[in-house]
Order: C-alpha cells, then structure tokens, then sequence
C-alpha cells in the first residue's frame, strides 16, 4: 500500500501492545523504500512528507498545519509523543544503571526473590550434596505508578506557534520524566544498614567499595549536595579526571563509577551498587498521549504520562555510606 492512500484515524492508537508508528509501518514498510528517495525515513516521517509538514529547522511549519483536514490532525499526537521522547532521552540515565527492563500488561507485577546470595562454594563429588539454591515468586506485588502532566493550553494560543518550539517544551516535559524515575528508584531501596562516619574521606568510599564484594562498584547514588563533596574530595582532583569533568561536564569517581545524583535522597548518603545485579524496572506500555483531545484540538488538560516502577533483584550489590555522624 502507498503511503499516500492509508486511512489515518484515530483508532490507529488504540491498538493493543502495538504503536502508531508500528501500526503505520505495518501498512507501509520501510524496507519497501530502500534505494529511493524516500529511504531513512519512517512511516510517520513519510504521512509527515506526504500532508507536507515540517517539524523542524528552516521554514518549520506551525502547529496548525497539523490540522488542515481530518486525516492530518491524526498525525498531532505523535509528534506530541516523540518530542517528549526526544526530552527523556537528553539526560535519561536509567538504562545505563539498571540490570534490566521489563515491559509488562499488568500494573500489578509479581518478581522473583533468591536465596543465591547465601549459595556455598564448596565441592563435592556427589550431585545429591550440590547446594539448594531457590528461585520463587515474591509474595508481595509491586505496584506500578502513574506519572504524568496535563498540557494547560488551548488550541487558540498554540495555533500559530511553531513546532520546534513547541517541541523544546515538550522536550522539557520529557526530560522531568527521568526525575521522577530516580525518585521511584530511590523509593525502592528499601531497608538497609550503611557503614557510619563523621566524614566523607576517599578511605571511606574505598570501605564501601570494598564492602560490596564479590560486586562491583560501578554506580554511586547520591544527592546533588553529596556528589558535590564527592567531586569535591582531592584524590578527584587528578589531572586527567579534571580535563575530563572540566572539557565535558562528565563526572567520574575516583573509583571508576558512574556518578548518578537524585535530589530525593538524602544527604551526605552515598549509595553504591553494581548496575548488573541491583535494579530492574518495569514499565506498563509506552508513554500515553491523550490522543483523542489533541486530535479534536482540545488541547487543555490533555495528559502525556507514564506507568512504571523498580525493585531489586539482588539486596547484597547494594551497600551505603552515612557520613552524616548520626
């Protein structure tokens, strides 16, 4: 099929596990174009070309463009959603510090606990002697949550604005989504007990470094108050570790971990794990656009949202820091 003669209507986003771009490709691979002008692009990219939209740079369309005829106005939402993607994607460090990611149908979901951390090491000849290791179902759900922002505007004062800059602000919507990402991963570390001090010194994040063997080191958590004192610390103060923060804003430890901060843990705590064995995350669908007020140009309240949450897998890869004195 063209993709000049698909029907573009709103069912299109109603489709269960499957995306509207997904459903576009569907109707209209990609691979079909390889060779042509038209290869690089996606089926959205190609309804964008085919109503004659442009998103972005020189000559940028305004947002009523979107809304010349029915079938275009279809299109509004999905760039709504992409640009709030490109926004998580700026600074989202999520997937750089999480074992793994599970996308699930249920806002309820069951995980798995494991006695593997008290497994011995010891030999035998025989099969029978072998340690139990047990993998069960925890008995306690962990329930997904729902973050999310309404669009307060109307459809009048937004017509005639231009679409990347309407798309920065979308960005920057979606950029709040990865705080509030760290903040369920901060609230899913549950109960714990940190090494105490009266300062922070580099042996004392060499003690919780050496604290979390057999694991490794590979992330610290902290504040943005406590990574300060952390950059702070003179054995940061290398040369080659200071061209690095001081030519690209990165920031990396003494001891090689990447260094995450979320202002919703507390000061002067500095968590340390191992990214491969601490923290899973699970995720309801895809982001949720309100589809149908942004297609009828209703565009007051209409809520862009996500559904997820984490838990850890194994508790030992995780170990803390309290130099609080307390």
């Amino acid at each position: 099929m063209s993709f000049e003669n698909i029907k573009l209507e709103k069912g299109m986003y109603a489709v269960f596990n499957k995306s509207f771009t997904e459903i576009l490709e569907s109707l209209d691979p990609s691979e079909d174009y390889r060779g042509t002008e038209l290869e690089g692009l996606d089926a959205y990219q190609r309804q964008l070309k085919r109503f004659g939209i442009k998103v972005s740079g020189p000559g940028c369309d305004v947002v009523e463009k979107f809304f010349e005829n029915s079938e275009s106005a279809v299109l509004f939402p999905e760039f709504v959603s992409r640009a709030v993607k490109a926004g998580i994607k700026i600074n989202d460090v999520i997937p750089s510090i999480i074992s793994t990611k599970i996308y699930t149908n249920n806002i309820d979901c069951r995980v798995l606990t494991t006695d593997v951390e008290n497994a011995s090491s010891v030999s035998t000849d025989e099969a029978i002697s072998f340690s139990e290791i047990k993998i069960r179902t925890n008995s306690n759900l962990l329930k997904l949550k729902k973050y999310g922002h309404n669009i307060s505007s109307s459809y009048e004062a937004l017509r005639l604005q231009n679409l990347d800059m309407i798309a920065i602000i979308l960005k920057r919507i979606g950029m709040l989504f990865t705080v509030h990402q760290l903040h369920e991963m901060v609230n899913s570390l549950g109960s714990y007990t940190p090494i105490t001090s009266s300062s922070l010194t580099y042996d004392q994040l060499l003690n919780l470094w050496s604290a979390l063997k057999p694991y490794r080191m590979n992330v610290i958590l902290t504040s943005r108050s406590t990574a300060k004192d952390i950059l702070s610390l003179s054995e940061f103060r290398d040369a080659n570790a200071g061209l690095d923060f001081h030519g690209t804003g990165k920031e990396i430890t003494p001891l090689g971990a990447k260094l995450v901060y979320s202002d919703f843990l507390s000061n002067k705590l500095v968590v340390g794990f191992d990214r491969n064995f601490t923290f899973q995350m699970f995720q309801m669908g895809d982001l949720i656009v309100d589809y149908n007020k942004l297609i009828d140009k209703q565009l007051k309240n209409a809520a862009v949202s996500l559904i997820f949450g984490f838990s850890k897998i194994l508790p030992n890869s995780l170990k803390a820091l309290d130099y609080s004195g307390s």
